[in-house]
């Protein structure tokens, strides 16, 4: 067979498998663009006799190839001496996640090196996966909450 009729003969078995209906899928894997991603903040959190901060909520993801993990703050702000404001935002534990498409539940607890007091706090939560690109790796934002919380005593 000469070159001329064998390109012919593969362009048109392409064209045809192009047009050819796809077969059904029985077990579709979940993706991301299937199920809303989220994380939650209780309304209430803990701060211990020893300073003990605990924060807890849910949180659901997918697609999860690295590491990934549950991070929470409390923000805190202030007033400053010159009439200006200023903001402190500390860490309080990290849980490791699960990304299977799944709600789970969340807590973190750390003592904070800031004065926390029971009362109204800024929370944020978030959902972040370690992905390498080589050997760096790069954090993947899964979902992320900031809201008010009541710290109240443990």
């Amino acid at each position: 067979m000469t070159k001329r009729p064998a390109l012919a003969l593969a362009a048109g078995a392409a064209l045809f498998l192009l047009a050819a209906p796809a077969a059904p899928a029985t077990a579709a894997p979940q993706r991301s663009t299937d199920v809303q991603e989220t994380v939650t903040v209780d309304p209430t959190g803990r701060i211990a006799e020893d300073g003990t901060v605990t924060l807890s909520g849910t949180y659901r993801c997918v697609g999860g190839d690295g590491a990934a993990f549950v991070s929470s703050n409390v923000r805190k702000s202030s007033t400053t001496s010159a009439g200006g404001t200023t903001t402190v935002i500390q860490g309080i534990g990290g849980t490791a996640a699960v990304c299977d498409g799944e709600t789970h539940r969340w807590e973190n607890s750390s003592v904070p090196s800031m004065e926390v007091a029971p009362g109204k706090v800024s929370v944020e939560a978030t959902v972040t996966e370690l992905t390498f690109h080589g050997i760096l790796p790069l954090p993947r934002f899964h979902a992320v909450e900031r809201h008010e919380v009541t710290l109240t005593k443990a």
